[in-house]
């Protein structure tokens, strides 16, 4: 359980240099998906299907760096509210038990006991009726991923046995928002980390972060 009386966590909790930097480019990245999106549209007839509820690139392996998941931990321990911050530590370690369950993984007798797997369908921890519930900073990587084609083509995408055709991404709108990505590694790169190094999955991020029993070492 969270203990909010380590005065961690609340509204009053000052913005680091760190989140002013990642939280500008991702206006800066924001903008030039959105231009890019805006000429798909007028120059080639082309338009994201992407909306509310469809969520299921949420269930791809999402990666992220020190920068972003600051800046994503930071967000949480000012806007969650302390039943929110639980909800959420607990679908990071069903998703934990549910990445160290897979094949080749680690063995099954030290899978985390406590976490429930009944009906468990691996998802993003900050999915949350089927919205990101933390999507002012959700990852670049979110912010990058659009596709033209019909969403059931993306849950297709996230089933092994499927003969389905893969989504279509649209790649202009990734390549349009690359140099923010390019100027997180710079600023990483710069405080002396090695960034490629550095990536993890946001679950994991997550759990560190927060300092969670369960995160990776």
């Amino acid at each position: 359980m969270i203990d909010r009386n380590r005065g961690e966590f609340g509204t009053d909790i000052p913005m680091s240099p760190e989140e002013k930097f990642v939280n500008d480019v991702y206006a800066s990245a924001d903008d030039a998906a959105s231009r890019e999106m805006d000429r798909l549209r007028s120059q080639e007839g082309i338009v994201p299907m992407c909306k509310l509820g469809c969520c299921c690139c949420c269930r791809c392996h999402i990666l992220t760096n020190p920068a972003e998941a600051h800046t994503l931990v930071q967000y949480l321990k000012r806007e969650f509210s302390l039943d929110q911050m639980n909800d959420l530590q607990l679908r990071t370690r069903q998703w934990h038990a549910w990445d160290n369950s897979r094949p080749g993984r680690y063995p099954a007798a030290i899978i985390d006991a406590q976490a429930d797997f009944s009906g468990y369908e691996h998802c993003c921890p900050l999915l949350v009726d089927q919205a990101c519930s933390a999507y002012p900073v959700r990852p670049i990587m979110c912010r990058a991923h659009y596709v033209s084609s019909d969403p059931e083509a993306c849950c297709a995408a996230n089933d092994p046995e499927s003969t389905e055709a893969p989504p279509v991404v649209l790649r202009s709108v990734v390549a349009a928002t690359t140099p923010f990505s390019s100027k997180i590694r710079h600023h990483i790169e710069t405080a002396g980390l090695d960034f490629s190094r550095s990536i993890m999955l946001l679950p994991h991020y997550l759990a560190i972060e927060m300092g969670w029993d369960f995160a990776v070492a």
